[in-house]
């Protein structure tokens, strides 16, 4: 059966099957009746599918008599940046992130250059009904511009933020290995790493736009960039995700610096420069609040997805946020995950640092992630859910997305797929064989429920 994912992040599916030119048109056209007048910003990353898809996507705008802004292959938060930078009335970023070669995405953006609200969503989705009516007369139709000054202008306020000393930077020289996944970090990373005068060694930074492995940077995707960073003695690898709002670092020893301390490390850098509220997703690792209470500050958690991060960071005027997938959103610039902004942050602080990045995550609160998935095609997984909360009751869980429950030495997080009849189960814990056995446990604990 042909698929296609539609939530609060957008629309996504197989191209062919599922995310067809007739499902462009009904969801863009939704969109446009949404938005209503103005300009839309649009931007798609480096896959071979984006230029079909932003065809129909710009046709469909203009068609619905709104004007389009088309800023290229660029990363989705340079889309987010740009729909605040020219005051646009909404923005699309083509991308669907981390999903092999053969999918795509709409990423639907209102008009603050976030990911649409819960609520926005929900009313965009009442308009599916009529979305293919009301086109526009040949003399009413939207116009159309390319603007090829947006990733620049993104650049440039990166490398002028807060905090951040670019000349200092460059005085460092550090050396970098960038693997870009051949997406459209190709078209900025390198330019920004030698902007801070980096030696930049590049890996897979072609402009083909075939994934070469697996996109999505976790650490047994990355062996050959690992290796590359440790034969050429570089200071650090660089590696993003085809849309660049996942920033995954490498250490100079060529192991992983963990995505969990991508935001870690990050966090505790701006609460050295400015005490304030942090914000993350629920399934953030601990250190997060570790290190905020080293500097006095509170962490407040959301919802997992970058909307609901926002959302909360919004109500709680936080300074800096993000999630554990090496998402780095700092509203200084924008309110996005950033990898740009990310690279900014950790040259800055390994540049203050003084040492290697080894010994910079040796520095960082020590915690073990595992994570499982659990079948549960035979009963509702909101009702073991639900049968898990009445168990650990007594705990006080946070109920708002799943099921989180903090115990003294751990902590677990079970939420459901929302395309798969799965739970998921993510445990975190001091050491890598706590962490593993308590994730076995609740395994264990979902498949007797299932059971009865």
């Amino acid at each position: 059966m042909p698929t296609l994912m539609v939530s609060v992040s957008g629309i996504r599916g197989i191209v062919g099957d599922g995310l067809d030119p007739l499902s462009i048109v009904k969801y863009t056209s939704a969109y446009a009746d949404f938005i209503g007048k103005g300009k839309i910003v649009i931007g798609r990353d480096a896959r071979i599918s984006g230029e079909m898809v932003k065809s129909i996507v710009t046709g469909t705008l203009t068609a619905k008599g709104l004007d389009v802004v088309d800023i290229g292959i660029c990363p989705t938060p340079t889309v987010q940046y740009t729909v605040k930078n020219l005051n646009a009335d909404g923005g699309i970023a083509i991308s669907a992130s981390h999903n092999p070669n053969e999918w795509n995405a709409l990423k639907l953006l209102n008009r603050t250059g976030q990911f649409m609200t819960l609520e926005e969503n929900k009313q965009m989705l009442s308009l599916l009904y009529q979305a293919e009516k009301n086109f526009c007369d040949w003399n009413s139709l939207g116009k159309y511009q390319e603007y090829k000054e947006g990733l620049k202008r993104h650049v440039d306020d990166v490398l002028n933020l807060k905090y951040i000393n670019r000349e200092l930077i460059q005085k460092r020289k550090f050396k970098v290995v960038a693997d870009c996944v051949n997406g459209a970090g190709v078209y900025v990373i390198p330019t920004l790493l030698r902007e801070f005068g980096c030696e930049v060694i590049e890996v897979n930074c072609d402009t083909s736009g075939i994934f070469p492995r697996l996109p999505e940077p976790l650490p047994e995707n990355l062996t050959e960039t690992m290796a590359a960073v440790k034969e050429s003695n570089a200071d650090l690898g660089i590696v993003v995700d085809p849309d660049v709002d996942r920033l995954v670092l490498i250490t100079d020893e060529g192991e992983p610096f963990s995505e969990e301390n991508t935001i870690t490390q990050a966090v505790k850098f701006v609460l050295s420069k400015i005490k304030g509220n942090v914000v993350v997703n629920l399934s953030t690792t601990r250190a997060i609040d570790d290190v905020a209470a080293s500097h006095g500050c509170k962490v407040y958690r959301s919802a997992v997805g970058e909307a609901n991060v926002v959302q909360k960071m919004k109500e709680v005027n936080a300074i800096i946020g993000g999630e554990g997938s090496g998402g780095v959103i700092f509203p200084e610039l924008h309110y996005g995950r950033d990898a740009l902004v990310g690279i900014a942050i950790t040259l800055q602080h390994l540049l203050e640092f003084g040492g290697k990045l080894s010994e910079l995550k040796k520095t960082l609160p020590d915690y073990f992630i595992s994570k499982k998935k659990v079948e549960v095609e035979n009963d509702d997984p909101d009702q073991i859910i639900q049968s898990l909360a009445e168990r650990y009751s007594h705990f006080s869980p946070n109920t708002e997305d799943g099921l989180k429950v903090d115990f003294e030495d751990h902590w677990v997080h079970f939420r459901k797929s929302n395309t798969e009849p799965i739970i998921r189960i993510i445990t975190e814990a001091k050491t890598k064989e706590d962490a593993d056995a308590l994730s076995q446990k609740y395994y264990n604990e979902i498949i007797e429920l299932n059971k009865n």
